[in-house]
């Protein structure tokens, strides 16, 4: 009796244990990058700090982000026609051939060659987006900065059920003409409370973009001794609640 329940339990164990291995591997959920680069002309990349810090950023972006075949990097320029202005549409290509039948020295090597051919995808897409920080616009669209344009991007994005993750290099000074716009070069926000007041606001119009809950960066041309009168905080508000009201999950400064 006690050696018929120990070759029960043998079994079960064993069908059990193939059972769970012979599940497949999940992997992770693509990432959809989006890098919005004002090319505005209030925004300098020439400037010796502005540039250390986007091109740091752009290289930060792309390390945590490009990780996998099918990851996704588009990148938008910012000005008066935001939603027309993509400037770059890459996805990643280098793939990881299926291990899970290999030996230990197989796996080590398949893991190197993808490591090594993803690097250099990196290094390619780095080089790429470093090419568009750098682009000048000197056109009559520099004279407007349309953030708003940014959302129906995001809402694309969204629908493709990646991880969306969106990047803004500008200093977040929406400036359109219009009764029903913002022009913060002429009308900022005054504090915090307006600002509130006026992304609440803008959200009950702006809620026909469904933007999901990506992550959100807005990474700021600043010094860190800038003044309120260039670097106001009600304005940093502004996009943090705006954005919070269309239901970004996470909404961050640099």
């Amino acid at each position: 009796m006690n050696r018929l329940i120990i070759i029960c339990i043998l079994t079960f164990w064993a069908v059990a244990c193939s059972s769970e291995k012979d599940k497949p591997v999940r992997s992770e959920e693509p990432v959809y990058t989006l890098i919005f680069l004002d090319k505005t002309r209030s925004v300098n990349v020439n400037k010796s700090f502005v540039a250390q810090k986007y091109q740091q950023a752009i290289t930060d972006i792309i390390e945590q982000n490009i990780r996998q075949k099918g990851d996704k990097l588009d990148v938008y320029f910012i000005h008066e026609n935001t939603s027309k202005a993509r400037a770059l549409n890459l996805t990643v290509r280098s793939e990881m051939e299926d291990v899970s039948a290999a030996s230990p020295t197989d796996r080590e090597a398949a893991e190197t060659e993808f490591n090594l051919s993803l690097t250099r995808e990196k290094g390619q897409i780095r080089q790429r987006v470093l090419q568009q920080l750098m682009t000048q616009n000197d056109g009559a669209s520099n004279q407007e900065t349309d953030i708003w344009a940014s959302l129906p991007v995001i809402a694309r994005a969204n629908e493709t059920g990646a991880t969306v993750k969106v990047y803004y290099l500008s200093d977040m000074i929406e400036s359109v003409k219009g009764a029903t716009r913002r022009d913060f070069q002429v009308t900022p926000p005054k504090d915090n409370a307006q600002a509130d007041e006026w992304a609440k606001a803008d959200a009950r119009q702006l809620k026909r973009y469904t933007i999901g809950s990506p992550e959100i960066t807005m990474i700021l041309p600043f010094e860190p001794n800038a003044a309120v009168k260039e670097n106001n905080p009600a304005v940093t508000q502004y996009w943090q609640t705006l954005l919070a009201e269309l239901g970004a999950g996470n909404v961050a400064e640099e």
